[in-house]
Parts: structure tokens; C-alpha cells; sequence
């Protein structure tokens, strides 16, 4: 394979190895088993084990793990043809993975701020309207 079409699968495959890293040390959708792999990490009585219950919460690590799945399925190596070219993309993939990750991140907290700043200018408004309310029920009244 030519070192051109190589770089461009390294960025393609980063891609899913991204995605499931994140999903899987992220999202509700695994929060249960995380939450019970994270207890297991800090209090499991071996090291080793607390050490394997570690790797499903940290994107980094198991960005890893993801990539080797992903480099046994598509046999992918990067710039030899035998396990030199395995090893220098297993450490590549999760290497770009983990930029996608930074990134997705990254905006992800923006979309979180930017929401967070409309419902407390939605929350404003509630106010000054009750307020103006409130002035138009103290005007209604008659003075005692």
C-alpha cells in the first residue's frame, strides 16, 4: 500500500476507534457498567485487577484495545509490511484517535455552554416578566 492511501486509512480508522472509545467511556448509555468498573478500579483487592477495571473508564487506554480489534479486522499496517507495520499503527491509531477525541470533546462543552447560556437567558426573561407582572398587580391595587 502507498504511504498516501496508508496516512488516509490511519485517518479513517481513527475515526470508529474514536467513536467507541468515547461511547463506551462516556455516554449514559454505558454509564451502570463504568460506574461498577470505576468502584472496581479504586477498590478491588489486586492490583492487576484494579488495574483491568481502569482501562474501560480511561479513553486513552481503551482507545488501545479498540485499536488492536480494529487493526485484526482490517489487517491494517502502517509504513512495513510485517509486524513493524502493526506495532507503528497501534500506537499511530490511537494517537489520531485521541485528537478526534479532544476535538469532539471540545465541542461538545461549547454545545453544552451554548445551551446553558440560552436557559439562562429563557430564565431572565421568565423573571423580568414576572416582574413586570408583579408592578402591574401593585399599580391594580387600590392604596390603603
Amino acid at each position: 500500500m502507498e504511504l498516501g492511501t496508508q496516512i488516509v486509512w490511519l485517518f479513517v480508522i481513527a475515526i470508529p476507534v474514536a467513536s467507541v472509545s468515547w461511547t463506551v467511556t462516556h455516554e449514559e448509555i454505558f454509564r451502570e457498567p463504568r460506574e461498577y468498573c470505576e468502584s472496581q478500579s479504586r477498590n478491588a483487592p489486586g492490583y492487576l485487577r484494579r488495574k483491568f477495571f481502569y482501562i474501560p473508564t480511561c479513553e486513552y487506554c481503551f482507545s488501545h484495545y479498540v485499536t488492536a480489534f480494529f487493526l485484526i479486522i482490517t489487517q491494517y499496517k502502517l509504513l512495513f509490511d510485517d509486524w513493524r507495520g502493526y506495532m507503528i499503527a497501534f500506537f499511530a491509531v490511537p494517537y489520531v484517535a485521541n485528537a478526534y477525541i479532544g476535538l469532539f470533546a471540545q465541542a461538545k462543552l461549547e454545545a453544552k455552554k451554548d445551551r446553558f447560556g440560552a436557559k439562562v437567558v429563557q430564565h431572565e426573561a421568565e423573571i423580568k416578566e414576572m416582574e413586570k407582572e408583579e408592578r402591574r398587580e401593585q399599580r391594580r391595587r387600590p392604596a390603603a
